[in-house]
C-alpha cells in the first residue's frame, strides 16, 4: 500500500508529509484546494509527465516522493526483474523537477518507462479520463480480455498476426509495377556498379590524406631532413653528433680502466652511441625511399575527391559505404529474382492463414464467454448501486484481422425499464458513467494484485443514496485493498476508515495549501461543512455524527 506521500513546491503545495493508512482513506477540501495539484503529483511520481510549469513560483524545483510497504509478490518480483532490491517489501519512488530532472527506485537511479512498469504494478489511479474512455468502443475489448485474463490468448493471436502483417508487407514491396522495378533496378545497378569500381579499402581515405600531406610539405621535410642529418653524421669540417659519441665512449672506456666509478657512466655513453647510429641509419633508408613526386599529388586529391563524393551519396566512411553497396546488391538479388520470392512469400501467407483464422476463433470464442459473466458481474454491481432496473449487453461484430483480433465490441447499456441498451456514449448520464466505471473497476481489481487504488472524485454526477451506496462500495472493496479517493459528496466521505482535508492559508501574502489529517470531532464538521457549507449548525453537526455513524454500521 502507499504508506507515505512527500510533496515540495508542487504548484501551491510548499510542503506535505501525508500519511496514508489502510483501508479506506477519504480526501476532501474546498474547490480550487489543490486536490488536483495531489493526484498530480501521484501521478508524477508514478511516471507521468511533468513540466517545469508546475514548480511552485519563485523556487528552483520541486520534488516528490511516494514510500510504498507490504508490497504485492508480484510487485516485488517484477522490481527484482528491473534490478532494484525488493526484499523487505518496501520500495520508495522519488522523482525531482528542476534544473536536474531525476527518478530514483530505492535510492537507485531509474528511467521513466522503469518507474512506469513499477507502477503499474504498485498503483491505480482512476481519473475523468477513464469516464471518456468508457465512451469510446475501441478500450472495451480491453476490459473484456483483462476480465477474461485472455493476455496469453490474445498475443498468441498478435504474434501470427505480426508474421503475417510482414509478408504481406514484403509481398507488397515485391509487387510494384514493372516500370518502377525497372527504375529501382537501374538505380541499384548504378550504385553496386559505381561502388565495386571504385574498390575501397577500409583505412585508404586516412592513408591517402597522409601521403597528400607529406607531397605538400616536400621542401620542408627534405631540408629538416638533411639537418637533422647533417647533424647526426657531420661534415668535412666537422664531427657529427654520432661520430662525437663513439670517440666519447672509446675515451670514458679507457679511463673507466683507472677510474672503476666511472664505468656506468661509459655504458651509458655507448649504448645512446649505439642509439644514434641507429636514429642515422633510419634517417638514410627514409632518404632513399624518399618519392616527392608532384604528379603523385593530382591522383591523391582525384581519389581523395572520389571518396568524399562516396561519403556524401552512401555513408560517413569506407566501412558504411561498403555496408550500403552490400545492402544494394542484396535488393537487386531480390528484385531480379523476384517472381520466385514471390511465390514463396504466396505459399507462406497460405500456410499461415488458417493458422492465423485459428486463433482469431479461438480469441473470439474466448472473449464471448467472458463478455457473458463480465456483463453479469458489472449488472450486479449497478444494481447495488442503485441502478436496479439496468439492463447490459454487448454488441459483436466480426471484422477483417485486426491486432487485437476479428472482434469489435461495444458495451451497450439501458438504465431504465422497457428500453433497449443502446451505446453508453447516447444515453449515459454523468452519473451513471461513474457508476459504470467503478463497477468495471471493481470487477476488474478482482483479476490483478495491485495494492492501491485511487479514485479520483469518482461520484461526480450522483448525489443521495447513489452516494450513499458508492460509499459503501469503495468501503467494501477497501477490505482487500488500499483505497484512496477524492470526493465532494458527504456520505462518501463519511465511509473513510481515515479523513484527510485540503486546504487554503494565506501567510505574508501568499497562498499555501495544507493537508491534514482529521480527528473524530474535525472529521464531524468536515462532513457538516461539505452539506451545509460554511453556516456549520448543531444540527448540521448532528446530523453529520449521525451520517458517520451510519456509514461505520456493519
Amino acid at each position: 500500500m502507499l504508506s507515505q506521500l512527500y510533496i515540495k513546491n508542487i504548484a501551491v503545495i510548499r510542503e506535505a508529509d501525508i500519511e496514508f493508512g489502510p483501508g479506506f482513506n477519504v480526501f476532501t477540501g474546498e474547490t480550487g484546494a489543490g486536490k488536483t495539484m495531489l493526484i498530480s503529483a501521484i501521478n508524477g511520481v508514478l511516471g507521468a509527465r511533468l513540466s517545469r510549469d508546475i514548480i511552485r513560483s519563485g523556487e528552483d524545483s520541486a520534488a516528490i516522493s511516494a514510500l510504498f510497504t507490504g508490497i504485492s509478490d508480484a510487485a516485488a518480483q517484477r522490481i527484482e526483474e528491473l534490478g532494484y532490491d525488493a526484499a523487505d517489501r518496501e520500495v520508495l519512488i522519488s522523482r525531482e523537477i528542476g534544473a536536474k530532472n531525476s527518478c530514483k527506485i530505492n535510492g537507485r537511479p531509474a528511467t521513466m518507462q522503469i518507474l512506469r512498469e513499477i507502477a503499474s504494478e504498485l498503483i491505480d489511479v482512476h481519473g475523468q479520463k477513464d469516464n471518456h474512455r468508457l465512451l469510446d468502443p475501441q478500450y472495451h475489448i480491453e476490459y473484456i480480455d483483462d476480465f477474461g485474463e485472455l493476455t496469453e490468448l490474445r498475443e498468441s493471436y498478435r504474434g501470427i498476426y505480426r508474421q503475417m502483417q510482414e509478408i504481406r508487407k514484403k509481398l507488397r514491396a515485391m509487387q510494384q509495377s514493372d516500370r518502377e522495378k525497372e527504375q529501382r533496378i537501374a538505380l541499384l545497378q548504378y550504385q553496386v556498379n559505381e561502388i565495386e569500381t571504385a574498390n575501397l579499402q577500409p583505412g585508404e581515405d586516412e592513408e591517402l590524406s597522409q601521403r597528400r600531406d607529406t607531397i605538400r610539405n616536400a621542401e620542408r621535410i627534405l631540408k629538416l631532413t638533411a639537418e637533422a642529418k647533417g647533424l647526426l653524421d657531420g661534415g668535412e669540417d666537422s664531427d657529427g653528433a654520432a661520430n662525437m659519441l663513439t670517440q666519447l665512449a672509446e675515451v670514458l672506456g679507457k679511463l673507466s680502466r683507472f677510474v672503476p666509478e666511472l664505468s656506468d657512466a661509459a655504458a651509458q655513453v655507448t649504448e645512446v652511441s649505439y642509439t644514434i647510429h641507429d636514429v642515422s641509419g633510419e634517417i638514410s633508408r627514409y632518404l632513399d625511399h624518399l618519392d616527392f613526386d608532384p604528379h603523385s599529388l593530382d591522383e591523391i586529391e582525384d581519389r581523395l575527391e572520389l571518396i568524399q563524393s562516396f561519403k556524401r551519396k552512401y555513408g560517413a566512411s569506407i566501412e558504411e559505404i561498403q555496408a550500403y553497396g552490400q545492402r544494394a546488391a542484396d535488393q537487386l538479388r531480390e528484385i531480379q529474382f523476384s517472381q520466385e520470392i514471390i511465390d514463396d512469400l504466396v505459399e507462406q501467407e497460405k500456410a499461415l492463414l488458417p493458422q492465423l483464422a485459428q486463433a482469431a476463433d479461438e480469441l473470439t470464442s474466448a472473449r464471448h464467454q467472458a463478455a457473458r459473466n463480465f456483463l453479469s458481474r458489472i449488472k450486479r454491481e449497478l444494481e447495488f448501486l442503485n441502478m436496479p432496473n439496468v439492463k447490459l449487453t454487448v454488441s459483436a461484430d466480426r471484422c477483417d484481422y485486426m491486432p487485437n483480433g476479428q472482434d469489435e465490441l461495444e458495451l451497450l447499456i439501458s438504465s431504465n425499464a422497457g428500453e433497449a441498451p443502446k451505446p453508453l456514449a447516447k444515453i449515459a448520464s454523468g452519473g451513471e458513467l461513474s457508476r459504470v466505471m467503478l463497477s468495471i473497476k471493481n470487477v476488474l481489481a478482482e483479476k490483478d494484485q495491485v495494492g492501491t487504488a485511487i479514485f479520483d472524485e469518482i461520484d461526480t454526477g450522483v448525489s443521495g443514496s447513489a452516494a450513499q451506496k458508492i460509499g459503501k462500495k469503495l468501503q467494501e472493496v477497501s477490505r482487500n485493498r488500499q483505497v484512496i479517493c477524492v470526493t465532494h459528496l458527504a456520505p462518501v466521505a463519511a465511509c473513510g476508515d481515515s479523513h484527510l482535508f485540503i486546504h487554503k492559508d494565506v501567510e505574508e501574502g501568499r497562498t499555501y495549501t495544507r493537508v491534514d489529517l482529521l480527528s473524530e470531532e474535525e472529521r464531524v464538521r468536515e462532513i457538516a461543512r461539505i452539506v451545509s457549507g460554511d453556516d456549520i449548525t448543531e444540527t448540521a453537526l448532528n446530523n453529520a455524527r449521525e451520517m458517520l455513524n451510519l456509514a461505520h454500521q456493519s
